[in-house]
């Protein structure tokens, strides 16, 4: 669930930054879209590694991704790329992931389950 609200949050950073506002600001419209990348690449890489731990990890680096983005979508709007209502639901569809990733780190922390790659033969 975490990875596919990122997902749609790549989508519709893409779809911002074709408009033609961004069309000049290259380093921005390229950093934003980097970071809502490093999203969804850091859950998608943490969930492979198959350890709890080091998918925690990836959790925390996905997160600091979004604390990135959000900076750079005030940053947009500062600089009037971006209006304040799509502001404001980038920054609902941002602290909404958060929340989500959130979640998953304290349920991750409570539980015994380690993950996959320590499973025993016997449990395969």
């Amino acid at each position: 669930m975490i990875w596919q609200e990122a997902r749609v949050l790549v989508k519709e950073i893409f779809i911002l930054t074709t408009q033609e506002k961004f069309s000049k600001e290259f380093a921005l419209k390229d950093q934003i879209k980097r970071s809502a990348i490093s999203v969804m690449s850091n859950i998608a890489e943490g969930f492979g590694r198959g350890g709890n731990k080091e998918f925690g990890q990836f959790l925390y680096i996905a997160n600091g991704s979004l604390s990135e983005l959000k900076t750079q979508l005030y940053i947009s709007f500062d600089f009037n790329l971006l209006s304040e209502e799509d502001l404001n639901k980038f920054l609902a569809d941002t602290f909404k992931l958060e929340n989500m990733i959130k979640a998953l780190i304290k349920k991750m922390k409570e539980s015994e389950y380690t993950g996959t790659k320590y499973k025993t033969v016997s449990e395969f």
